[in-house]
């Protein structure tokens, strides 16, 4: 009877284990077979949990599932948590931990948890193999963790922005045992509007002497060398209302613009931001540079008083700075060679020949044109308006402005147009720079007398320039507008005025500045965008 009991017994259990095991079999298989999983009929909520087991032997094994049923509520859905080791978190299985979240979130369909539900967030465990192990969902610091399959949302959004934007994503420290892991904590740069802003008084300023600098500085706009008294014009810094703009250094720009060329292309008040580039990088010292005009074909040609530019190289960088004449910024040749007195094509669609020599040698361009656009100038240089290689019969060129402004935008587009070739090279459009006459025009009698400063509590907040022609010539292309404008009208008192040594008695020069002064503004500005 006991025997035979013991024998009931034995097969009891013999059937038990045998039950067992058919059943860890079919749960292990149910569990590895995901596609069974649409059988079972659907769960009232499915939610992501991220209780992380980061503790563990640190073997490195990959993410493993388990189903937490800690209390009557949690019996009502299936929770899915990961047990993560900490050298998945150090790096070696992140990207699958990633992936697993998000083909998580992607069975959740973004079902909303209860509201009661909080979880602990995973602290950071970097190499720390000593981690301690997160068994159950708990509040930290008062602060509710979201849904996980939320998180996995955005921070594939975030990482889809990351890439669109080519930026890195910017992870914060562990807190209190807390990893603030932020994909979405991204600093967008936005790029600072240099025209917006005002002048400030600055004890550094000048950047230079204008006693001093008489190896770049023609004496003409050397006003310390006049017999003007008063330089309060050249204490003044600008500062740009939403943005702090770079210290200019020489020998920053020199590092910089190392074995590059930066040549300014323009009119006499581009001749004005050459020689102030000169003296700021000097400091207004002697300094051994090499004359490489010769290299640009800045020479001094037969019956010509000077060179159409100069090119100047500083060998301890191998730096090149170079200025070309071209007024108007287009092509203007001769009609007839032989003719000493012949008229000239201005033409108005084709850029200067000097970039479409250079241009492949060139690093850094600064463009500028606008005051020779007047009768008196195409008269007095006899330049004839051109199209198309053909003098010009449309009535609407023919207007001043309407050249101009044809001729603005074909230089744009054409330099535009061999960015491709050359990717290396940046290009600038400077607006035009304002006059300051008052009663009448240089030679009517206009005068600037005024010493104290407009700028005086004004501040400049357009978000568009007023050079609306340069603005919009730019449009569109990768060429750069050196917006200074708005920067420059509120400084009247910075000009030459009846202190120029050129002029006839009567005369007074409200067009250029004196050096040091506003040109300077101009290459601190550039140089805060090379």
């Amino acid at each position: 009877m006991k025997g035979g009991l013991n024998g009931l017994k034995g097969k009891e259990i013999s059937l038990i284990s045998i039950v067992l095991m058919s059943l860890t079999i079919l749960i292990w298989t149910w569990e590895k077979t995901p596609g069974l999983t649409a059988f079972l009929p659907p769960q009232t909520e499915l939610l992501l949990s991220s209780d992380v087991d980061v503790g563990g032997d640190g073997d490195g094994s990959p993410f493993t599932t388990t189903e937490s049923t800690n209390n009557q509520k949690e019996l009502q859905s299936t929770r899915v948590t990961q047990t993560v080791s900490a050298e998945s978190f150090s790096g070696r299985n992140i990207d699958e931990s990633r992936t697993i979240t998000t083909t998580l979130a992607e069975q959740i369909h973004s079902k909303v948890p209860n509201e009661n539900d909080e979880a602990k967030e995973v602290p950071e465990a970097g190499n720390n193999h000593n981690a301690q192990t997160v068994s159950s969902p708990e509040k930290i610091n008062g602060k509710k963790h979201q849904e996980k399959g939320k998180e996995a949302s955005k921070e594939a959004k975030a990482r889809k922005d990351l890439v669109a934007s080519n930026q890195s994503p910017e992870r914060s420290h562990s807190v209190d045992g807390k990893d603030n892991n932020n994909w979405n904590n991204v600093t967008e740069h936005k790029a600072c509007n240099y025209a917006k802003g005002k002048w400030v008084p600055d004890n550094k300023r000048p950047l230079y002497s204008g006693f001093e600098c008489k190896q770049w500085l023609s004496s003409m706009w050397a006003c310390r060398l006049t017999q003007r008294t008063d330089f309060a014009y050249e204490n003044l810094r600008w500062q740009p209302k939403d943005c702090q703009m770079e210290e200019f250094e020489g020998s920053k720009l020199l590092r910089r613009m190392q074995n590059k060329t930066l040549a300014f292309v323009g009119d006499s008040l581009g001749r004005q931001q050459f020689q102030s580039l000169m003296c700021m990088i000097t400091g207004g010292k002697e300094t051994a540079v090499e004359d490489v005009g010769n290299e640009y074909g800045l020479v001094v040609t037969q019956g010509a008083a000077r060179p159409s530019g100069w090119a100047y190289r500083f060998p301890s960088t191998n730096t090149t700075i170079l200025y070309y004449w071209s007024a108007t910024l287009c092509d203007i040749e001769p009609i007839d060679v032989n003719n000493p007195n012949t008229e000239y094509a201005m033409h108005l669609d084709r850029p200067p020949a000097f970039l479409r020599d250079f241009i492949h040698k060139l690093d850094v361009l600064v463009l500028n044109t606008g005051h020779h656009w007047n009768r008196g100038k195409l008269k007095g240089n006899r330049w004839v308006m051109h199209v198309g290689g053909v003098p010009n019969t449309d009535r609407k060129i023919a207007v001043i402005w309407g050249a101009k402004n044809l001729t603005i935008h074909s230089v744009v587009s054409w330099v535009n147009s061999q960015l491709p070739k050359y990717p290396g090279l940046k290009v600038f459009f400077r607006t035009i720079s304002p006059r300051h006459f008052v009663g009448g025009e240089w030679n009517t009698g206009g005068s600037c007398n005024n010493t104290t400063p407009m700028s005086i509590g004004k501040e400049i907040l357009d978000e568009e320039s007023t050079d609306q022609n340069a603005a919009h010539a730019v449009k569109g292309t990768d060429v750069v507008l050196l917006d200074i404008t708005a920067v420059s009208q509120l400084r009247d008192e910075g000009h030459i005025s009846r202190f120029s040594i050129t002029a006839k008695p009567g005369m007074q020069d409200c067009l250029h500045w004196c050096l040091p002064g506003v040109p300077d503004t101009w290459n601190e500005i550039l140089f805060a965008q090379i």
